[in-house]
């Protein structure tokens, strides 16, 4: 094997290295995040904030996170951005009066309206990985969240999440939606992990058994759209098929990263019945291998393509960074897993697309969108927002795969 190709080839000192180089560029870039008040800037191209913009309570949530793997690394001044970023939510972001954090701030400091599980699920996953960091406030932070996000968007009797409340708390949208659902599985499992509460992890694996049901009926693809009685709603946007939080039809992205984290679950759910964890580990290779084939490399050039309609049509061709990232993560954690050479192989297409078509090497970090000619666009994702996806992917292919990668990183859990 020609020296070249070796860093795109999973396990070997060439990789390892690689994945650190990009993994540097990225905290670099995302420096300059924290607003005065802690919130996180909208960060441009080369990482200079974009102070015109909204503020998210999300993007905060994945800087703490960020920062604080970070900070596991030894990453000078990490941890002083871990404590920008629980500042922001501990304070301007976060509803003193009807208890929850506001969707973001506008450039002037006006709250965006509405309560969404999404963004309450990262302050879990957030406020974690920030008390394993031992930052000041994390511990307040994450029994905050838990209790706040017990008390407003499990639902016991179902075993799902609902999605957005208005901001008082007092209406409640009749959207159900599987994303917020994925991030609270991270959540979740993160929680377990950090706080040794092992209803979480149990509750994560109740939300796993629908989405597997769901896609099992539906050829691999996941319904991401749902009535407020859990009906799925296949036609959902289709009139806007790329809109940015709910696209029409079925997010091959989202394929792949349920497989990740169906794996971790059952990986640590399932530790003394390895027969138990195995259907779940086969369902996420039916889920992976669905997504690849229907969006890798489908349309005459590299990349994955965003979203496909319900026969693994492309609909919408643009390629995301973050559907490479858990390309990569998830092709590491199923070789890692199951042995089995395809993924192997996967994952060194993946890293060649990464070097040769994703990466920014000039400024670091991932170009966030890139058209179906592999050139640069912006229309759903200008600039780079944040860094939690990348980061990730130049961790979790290094790891165990039954942890969350905070507790991994720090803990030095290596595969």
């Amino acid at each position: 094997m020609s020296e070249v190709n070796k860093k795109y080839v999973i396990d070997t000192k060439e990789n390892k290295e690689f994945l650190g180089e990009i993994q540097k560029g990225l905290f670099d870039l995302g420096r300059q995040f924290p607003a005065p008040g802690g919130s996180s800037y909208y960060l441009g191209d080369d990482g200079t904030p974009w102070k015109d913009r909204n503020r998210e309570t999300w993007v905060t949530c994945r800087m703490a996170h960020v920062y604080s793997l970070a900070s596991f690394l030894g990453y000078e001044g990490s941890k002083e951005l871990v404590d920008a970023a629980v500042k922001g939510l501990r304070g301007e972001l976060h509803d003193v009066e009807n208890g929850g954090w506001y969707a973001g701030l506008t450039a002037e400091g006006s709250v965006l309206p509405n309560k969404q599980c999404y963004a309450h699920a990262f302050v879990i996953l957030a406020a974690s990985s920030a008390c394993l960091a031992d930052r000041p406030g994390a511990k307040e932070l994450l029994d905050e969240a838990i209790a706040l996000y017990d008390l407003r968007f499990w639902n016991e009797e179902e075993g799902l999440s609902c999605d957005t409340w208005n901001t008082e708390f007092t209406v409640l949208d009749d959207y159900r939606g599987l994303n917020a659902n994925m991030h609270t599985v991270e959540a979740f499992l993160a929680a377990a992990d950090v706080t040794g509460d092992e209803k979480y992890r149990v509750r994560a694996g109740r939300i796993i058994d629908h989405v597997v049901g769901w896609a099992s009926e539906n050829s691999w693809r996941i319904p991401e759209h749902f009535t407020k009685e859990w009906v799925a709603d296949l036609e959902c946007n289709k009139e806007k098929p790329d809109d940015q939080f709910k696209p029409y039809g079925a997010t091959p992205g989202h394929g792949i990263e349920w497989s990740r984290l169906i794996v971790q679950w059952a990986l640590s759910a399932f530790k003394d019945d390895k027969e138990g964890g195995a259907k779940y580990i086969e369902s996420a290779e039916n889920l992976y291998n669905r997504a690849i084939e229907d969006a890798w490399n489908v349309d005459g050039a590299p990349g994955i393509v965003y979203t496909t309609d319900w026969n693994g049509k492309p609909v919408v061709h643009d390629r995301m960074h973050w559907t490479l990232a858990e390309a990569i993560n998830t092709s590491a954690v199923l070789w890692h897993v199951t042995g089995k050479e395809k993924y192997a192989g996967d994952y060194a297409g993946f890293m060649q697309y990464l070097d040769e078509k994703v990466l920014d090497h000039v400024h670091g970090s991932w170009f966030h969108q890139l058209d179906r000619n592999n050139q640069l666009m912006g229309t759903v994702w200008p600039g780079k927002p944040d860094l939690y996806h990348a980061v990730q992917a130049t961790l979790i292919p290094l790891y165990t795969a039954d942890l969350s990668i905070a507790p991994a990183v720090k803990g030095d859990k290596r595969v």
